[in-house]
């Protein structure tokens, strides 16, 4: 299984924001929709990926207002971004290597998917007890 692709690992067709919305908008949409990571995009090109601790640290900026802070603001620019082929076991170690919680995966120049940590520990999961599945389906 750590051999095989990613795109059968990830989120497919994930949850996106446009770097100009606002930071609120980020937060609310991460909650409502269950999600930690965001791929940030401008006129439909990824730009960057804004997480659940990307907001936090805005929100425990004193005086910070969130209606009016912009994602790009508080986005990682340069995220990490692996093809659809390429291998968990790959992935994993790269994440685990620099401390990433996502890889957003990027086909034919579109974002086609995010692995995340709590995929990885699916995988690791389903590895180690087999078929069963210990942390239920995918979204």
């Amino acid at each position: 299984m750590p051999r095989e692709p990613i795109y059968k690992h990830m989120s497919v067709c994930p949850y996106t924001i446009s770097r100009d919305e606002s930071v609120e908008r980020a937060r609310r949409f991460m909650h409502d929709k269950g999600v930690r990571h965001l791929p940030v995009l401008d006129e439909g090109v990824l730009v960057g990926v804004v997480t659940e601790r990307d907001v936090e640290r805005i929100v425990a900026r004193p005086g910070v207002d969130l209606a009016h802070t912009l994602v790009e603001e508080a986005m990682t620019a340069e995220p990490y971004i692996v093809a659809p082929d390429a291998s968990v076991a790959r992935v994993a170690a790269d994440m685990a290597r620099h401390k990433y919680g996502c890889a957003i995966v990027v086909e034919a120049g579109h974002v086609a998917g995010v692995f995340t940590t709590v995929d990885a520990l699916r995988v690791l999961g389903k590895t180690l007890n087999g078929a069963s599945d210990p942390v239920g389906p995918r979204r």
